[in-house]
């Protein structure tokens, strides 16, 4: 959590191994394995997800065959067999249906024409079909109304188990109202500058801010 501008969305960038950032100093290990050096793609096949803030359109591309093609991408790379088409048609659809997503939307241009709220559904869809060790959703409850937010924490919290790890990057408490989190980390001018339980999310929404600038 942070107000705006405070580094949320850079650490999660950098993290995911955009290349607009340099490293100056510092690593990025995941499960003990350094991949501060890694391309995006190295990352995401060691198991990282980046849900974005602002989802783009890709025109022409449909749903079903950006998620295959990154599915079968990911299984060739962890030395796994592709899953079948039939198969996949299946978990995708009922992936879909558990987030509130028609099916139909699987057939139309990835994130064309949908509204902020079904953009942000569908990143979680990504992560549910490519089950990755740690997600990390950078405001994925912005542009949520109060149903949609719930469907989409009720998918965040069936997919958190013991064999992987959610990052949330929020501004606001709400979205803890559906969503127990193990840690709260605040950011502030590029650094954490307090750590707590859901307690200091409640503090921050009763406070705000500002009370954090002079620590």
């Amino acid at each position: 959590m942070g107000p705006n501008g405070s580094g949320k969305s850079t650490l999660a960038n950098v993290i995911a191994g955009k290349e607009d950032y340099q490293i100056d100093q510092g690593r990025i290990a995941l499960e003990g394995q350094e991949i501060t050096a890694l391309s995006p793609e190295e990352r995401a096949h060691r198991g990282l997800f980046l849900a974005f803030q602002y989802p783009i359109e890709i025109p022409g591309v449909s749903n079903m065959e950006f998620l295959k093609a990154a599915v079968d991408s990911h299984a060739r790379a962890t030395g796994k067999p592709e899953i079948s088409t039939v198969d996949f048609m299946k978990t995708a659809r009922s992936a879909a249906e558990q987030l509130g997503l028609n099916p139909e939307f699987l057939k139309r241009g990835v994130n064309e024409g949908f509204s902020g709220g079904e953009k942000k559904r569908n990143e979680i869809l990504q992560m549910l079909m490519l089950n990755p060790k740690v997600s990390i959703l950078d405001e994925t409850d912005s542009g949520l109304d109060i149903d949609a937010l719930r469907t989409v924490a009720n998918g965040v919290s069936a997919f958190s188990n013991e064999t992987n790890a959610v990052v949330l990057v929020t501004h606001y408490q709400r979205l803890l109202d559906h969503i127990e989190p193990d840690f709260v980390h605040v950011i502030a001018n590029g650094t954490i500058v307090r750590s707590g339980d859901r307690s200091l999310a409640l503090e921050l929404e009763e406070k705000g801010y500002g009370w954090l600038e002079d620590p």
